[in-house]
């Protein structure tokens, strides 16, 4: 669990903000389930979406999803993550393929999954509801934003300890919402097989 419990330049969680909040979060929490719970509609309900409301600057660090309050899909799952490593629950990130839209193009779109006593590994999704897209932490069960409905999604069964390259480049390199809309990061990921992923069941 090691690499799912450290700090590192994008899941920044030794941060005093992202501290000071998981902290918050924790107090009074009966046990980490809760805890994971309260982090999870934290940055789900209160930390905005980046294309649902347009709205800059293009975050990627943990830290900067924070103070910013906004975020991609990707980046909110950094933030996730690092709050929950914070307070000592190992956590790491998740990727599905889907489509875009009612286009032909597909994307990568960025979740959770968090180490739970009773139930193991349990992918959530902090994406951020809105009409169409309702996820919600219900374990045992998984309540993602999106299902694999169409010919060519896909859902990739592993965990990442740090963001993917594809994802970064496309965060990092990108000076606004709409540009990095314009340059969604893409990539078939159930072959790779890197140290950092884990099987889910």
């Amino acid at each position: 669990m090691k690499e799912f419990l450290a700090s590192s330049t994008y899941i920044d969680w030794q941060h005093p903000a992202i501290l000071a909040r998981a902290r918050l979060l924790a107090t009074g929490s009966e046990d980490e389930t809760e805890t994971v719970r309260r982090s999870f509609h934290f940055v789900r309900d209160q930390i905005r979406h980046s294309w649902d409301y347009r709205q800059n600057p293009v975050t990627c660090k943990a830290s900067d999803v924070l103070a910013h309050g906004t975020g991609y899909c990707y980046a909110k799952s950094h933030l996730l993550a690092a709050l929950l490593r914070a307070n000592g629950i190992p956590a790491g990130l998740c990727y599905q393929r889907l489509t875009i839209g009612n286009e032909a193009a597909f994307c990568l779109h960025g979740l959770n999954a968090a180490y739970l006593p009773e139930h193991g590994w349990y992918r959530l999704d902090a994406r951020g509801n809105k009409p169409g897209v309702q996820a919600e932490f219900c374990p045992p069960q998984e309540q993602l934003a999106f299902a694999i409905l169409t010919p060519g999604e896909q859902d990739f069964k592993g965990i990442w300890a740090e963001p993917h390259a594809a994802v970064l480049a496309a965060l990092l390199n990108q000076p606004t919402v709409e540009a990095v809309a314009a340059h969604l990061p893409d990539g078939d990921l159930s072959a790779e097989a890197t140290p950092a992923s884990l099987a889910l069941p």
